[in-house]
């Protein structure tokens, strides 16, 4: 499994826990940044982790920012993007079960370290159930056609 994290100077000291947390297990994840607690404008970091995620570079990507709300809704600008702002095991779970993210977002104010190692190894662990929900998440994927054609 490829990864990818970035966050803003709010995230910063999370982010690196949860990237020292995936090395020391193996894992192959690329660190996108920031690098410090130095003010940066978020929506850079969102974009790139979004765009490499969504791009099929990576499989599955991780935000952080103080509330989260800021990454989420510029992740989600990148088409193909699914990101998910989760602040407990069972909304990463079902973010992945019912809405197929692909990017992990967390709020550093929000989530202290040891549940957001909790809530990623959850997220990353669980899988897309399909079904009913092919066609709600095609929806999202695909909003413009939808709209044009069927939800005028």
């Amino acid at each position: 499994m490829k990864l990818i994290i970035g966050s803003d100077h709010g995230g910063f000291a999370l982010k690196e826990s949860l990237l020292a947390h995936f090395l020391e297990q193996g894992c192959d994840i690329a660190n996108m940044g920031c690098f410090s607690e130095e003010s940066v404008d978020y929506p850079l970091y969102a974009f790139k982790v979004a765009q490499a995620v969504a791009a099929g570079e990576k499989d599955f990507g991780i935000l952080v920012c103080t509330t989260g709300i800021g990454m989420s809704i510029a992740a989600n600008k990148v088409k193909g993007a699914r990101a998910a702002l989760c602040s407990n095991e069972l909304a990463a779970r079902l973010s992945r079960n019912h809405n197929n993210a692909n990017i992990l977002v967390l709020g550093a104010r929000f989530v202290d370290s040891a549940n957001a190692k909790r809530i990623a190894g959850i997220f990353l662990e669980s899988s897309f159930d399909g079904g009913r929900h092919d066609r709600r998440v095609g929806m999202i994927d695909n909003y413009q056609t939808f709209f044009d054609t069927e939800g005028q």
